[in-house]
This record gives structure tokens, sequence and C-alpha cells, in this order.
């Protein structure tokens, strides 16, 4: 019977051939290899330490190579299952190095002669339960009114520290001393019965993260409600990354949005309460209060001065203004010794202002705060520093914050759009966190393939452009006098780029130890 209308037929192979629809992908085995994240996985997670069947290791490095792999959820499992030549690779790399009695050992752990070579959706499910805690569960059942964090349990902060080893590995192979940290939220629309609404009307969940500006990777996350405000104990989650920096960071810096307004956040820094990093220079943007506009108001005109961007080689004005700010909060009135912070104002006119009619406050129905100044509207947006005029100028400082916004936006997507964040597999508040702090490790592993193996023109390439010329890609695997050999089609592009990624990797083994 014909099978469709193009002169083309779908036959399958008679005998089991060793094929791959993923040759690109166990070129992240030889990374997670170097970087000793199988080592990490077992010091850290002791879930399946004496128990029969999967490893700890074998668990969490099968659903992060599902996430680089493009799978969004636990039943994909199954297509990486199906992958024959990958889990003969997969099979294979488990067993590279280990010591006759270890092999044993893990030949020991199955009753029955093992056939499956990636754990089962079922199995995986069971595992990702582990990291749910039903006292916790009993307590956001209680304060669904009023924002509430659960406490992680061991399994969960496990999985923070084989975070802080990817880092801290990343910062041996590339040495980066000063650390400028990103904090933004965002939301993880869901449908689960458990979810609760947020700000914005509909269900989600809201993971606070903090995002290492200079090494491209993300730090630390803290997996919360869709309830629970941006800013909501901001100071402890920052606290909580200053520790996740490796040993060689001397220099810290912060960048936030207005969540990231808060008092004793912004005193924590300028008073240097940090014994390591001492006193930690900082970015926010402000709340733009009704004395914040009155302060605004009272700058002359002759005191703003224009914002420029570069644009082949030539400064070109953006249409919008900076002035400095004589402005001190309510909150740093009531002690000498309060803090003095630098306040800037930027102003945008805002266009197309007839198009407003009959609307007597539009500020109220624009997601941006706005003031009228002599018969024109501007947007407003406040920012607050403890940087000087000396180290940083007005409009360099703007620019420095801006170079938060779209980054942090771009990481986002691809954690929820490129990897599996966006998908989460539970109704369970900690089998969800633990989904995407696994999402996050895979996140941080991709990163460093490409700043350490491929080509720096790609540093800044999307997974699912990475996917599409690296990883999904056709290879036969052939079995010749005890190797193993991954062969691709003559004169394929990526050959090349996965066997130089091989050879950059290699250069960089025994450079961490995880058991240090």
């Amino acid at each position: 019977m014909t099978q469709g209308v193009l002169p083309f037929t779908y036959e399958e192979e008679k005998t089991q051939t060793g094929m791959t629809a993923l040759a690109g992908l166990p070129v992240y085995l030889d990374l997670a290899k170097v970087i000793g994240l199988s080592e990490s996985i077992q010091k850290h997670l002791k879930i399946r330490d004496n128990s029969q069947g999967w490893t700890d290791s074998q668990m969490v490095l099968s659903l992060v190579l599902l996430n680089i792999a493009g799978g969004d959820c636990v039943d994909d499992l199954k297509i990486l299952e199906a992958d024959e030549g990958f889990c003969e690779i997969l099979c294979k790399s488990e067993m590279h190095g280990l010591t006759r009695q270890v092999r044993r050992a893990l030949e020991r752990r199955w009753r029955k002669e093992k056939i499956r070579f990636v754990p089962s959706p079922s199995a995986a499910f069971r595992y990702l339960s582990e990291f749910h805690d039903a006292k916790q569960e009993q307590n956001r059942e209680q304060t669904k009114v009023k924002a509430f964090i659960p406490v992680p349990n061991k399994h969960l902060n496990g999985l923070a520290q084989i975070n802080k080893d990817i880092c801290a590995c990343l910062n041996i192979a590339k040495p980066i001393k000063i650390a400028t940290l990103d904090m933004d939220a965002t939301l993880v629309e869901s449908s689960k019965e458990n979810a609760l609404y947020c700000y914005k009307g509909f269900k989600s969940y809201q993971p606070l993260n903090t995002w290492w500006f200079e090494q491209g990777v993300l730090l630390d996350t803290e997996f919360r409600d869709g309830n629970v405000p941006a800013g909501f104990e901001q100071l402890r989650v920052f606290k909580r990354a200053l520790d996740c920096l490796p040993a060689n960071v001397e220099k810290v810096k912060l960048r936030s949005d207005t969540a990231g307004y808060q008092h004793n956040l912004l005193k924590y820094c300028e008073t240097g309460e940090n014994e390591r990093f001492g006193r930690i220079e900082f970015a926010i943007g402000c709340d733009v209060t009704q004395a914040f506009k009155i302060a605004v108001a009272q700058v002359p005109d002759s005191e703003w001065q224009p914002i420029y961007k570069t644009k082949n080689g030539k400064q070109m004005k953006t249409g919008s203004e900076w002035a400095e700010v004589c402005f001190v909060p309510n909150e740093l009135c009531h002690s000498k010794n309060a803090p003095e912070y630098r306040y800037l104002a930027k102003r945008q006119v805002l266009e197309e202002q007839s198009s407003l009619p009959g609307m007597e406050e539009p500020e109220l129905s624009l997601p941006f705060p706005t003031m009228q100044m002599v018969k024109v509207k501007y947007k407003v947006f406040g920012i607050v520093t403890n940087i000087g005029y000396a180290e940083m100028n007005g409009e360099d400082l703007i620019h420095w914050l801006h170079e938060r916004c779209g980054k942090s936006e771009e990481v986002h997507a691809v954690m929820k759009d490129d990897l599996a964040g966006g998908k989460l597999p539970s109704a369970d508040f900690g089998e969800n966190a633990a989904w995407w702090w696994i999402m996050v490790l895979a996140l941080n592993l991709n990163v460093m393939m490409k700043k350490l193996a491929l080509n720096p023109s790609m540093e800044a390439t999307r997974m699912k452009r990475i996917r599409f010329s690296i990883i999904n890609i056709p290879g036969r695997i052939i079995k010749h006098s005890r190797g193993l050999f991954l062969r691709l089609s003559k004169g394929h592009p990526s050959y090349g780029v996965l066997v130089e990624a091989r050879r950059r990797i290699a250069m960089f083994n025994g450079i961490w130890d995880p058991s240090g």
C-alpha cells in the first residue's frame, strides 16, 4: 500500500544496526566525566546510596541528558532508551575507569539481568518524589493566602551543592575574580492543581534566580510558588548565592530590578557586613513613589543629559535622558548613621500622548510609572546605587544596569523553552523544585560546553541551534577490537566540530577534584 503522496517510502531495518539520532550527545558525557559530575552527585545525594537499582548518578545524569537532548517531560526518557546507539555509548561510559570491584558492585544492584540503559519514567517519578517533603506541603496548604517558601530537604540542598561544584570547576578552567550577580524572578505558568496564582492572574511558580554575568551560569535558584513576591526574602537568597561563589572570586557586584529595592539588602551591601567580600557595589531599580517624583520634578531641565548608544561606530541619541536626583527616602531619615545612596532618574517622552483620550490618570493603566513635566508626559525610572561619581558617571551606570535586562530575559526563555523548565512534571512542590534544579544543571553544563569545548563564535548560541548543529545528528555505532566507534556520514560538517570539542575537553582532564 502506498504510504503517502510523495515518492519515498519508510522501511524498518531488518536487523539491529546500532544507529543513533544523537551522535553529538556523547560529547556531553566527556565533559561530565572531566568535571567529575558523577562523583559530585554521589557525594551530595544519598537517595540511592544503599539501595538496589539505579544509582543517584545514573538518575540525575539521565535527566540532565534528557534536557540537553530536547526532552521536556519524564516520559521522554522512553525516547532516549529507544536510541540504541546512544545507549551503547552511555553503558560503556558508565563503566569507564572503574575498578573491577566497583563494576561488580554496580552489577549486584540488580537482582535480574539489567536490560535498560536509561531509567524508566516510573522509576524517575519515584526518584523525584524523594525531593518532596509532605510536612512542608501541609504548611504550604495552610498559608496559600500569603507568601510562604517551603524549606528544602537535604536532597534539594544536595542539588544546589552539585551546581556549586559545576560553577567552581568552570572558574578553575576559566578564572574570573569578579562576579556581577543579577537577581531576577521568572514566572513558570502551570495548570497543576496545587499551583497558586501569581500577580498576573494565572497559576504559576516563580523561581528567584541569581545569574553570574561574567561566567554566564546560573549560580543559584530558589523555586517558589506563584504568589510569592519576587523580592520576598531577597537578602537571604543573596547571602546564599554569595556562599555558592568559588573560592577564587574576590569581588562581587549586584544588579536587580525594583524587586531588590529593600533597605536591608542595600544596607548589607553598603556596610560590608559580608566577611568574605566586604562592601558590595550595587545598582538597583528604585520605586518611583510620589516623594521620588517630587524630587525628580525639582531637577532643572539644564541638568538632564541625553543617553547615547553606539551604532555602527557612531554615538546616537536614544531619546532618553538622565539626571542625578537629590532624594532621601523616609526609611533613612530616622538615624544619623543611616547609609547614603546615590539616586538617578531616567526619563523618556511618552509618545502618542494624544491617543489616550479621556484617561484622567493614564499612569494607572500603563506598565511603567509616568509623570507630567511642563506639559510633557514622561516615562520615569529610578535607580539607586552606592557606586560613586568618580567610579562611574550616570550614563555608564545606566548602561551597566541595563546589561542585566536583556540577558536575564534570554536565560529565562532558554530555561523554559529550550530546556524542560517550562513543563513541570508533578503537582507536588518538591518534585517540581527538583526538576527545576536538574534543568539548571543541564543549563550550566551546556554553558561549560560552549566556553571550554566549542568555537568561541558559538558562545552566544541558543540551545536550539546547538541541538540542530551538533547534537541531533545521525551516526552509527560500530564495535571493533574492543573499541567503540561512532561513525558519521562522510563530509558531515559536525565531524570536525565534535572531534575538536573532545580534544579541548581532554585538555581539562584532572583540573577538578569533586571529593576535595
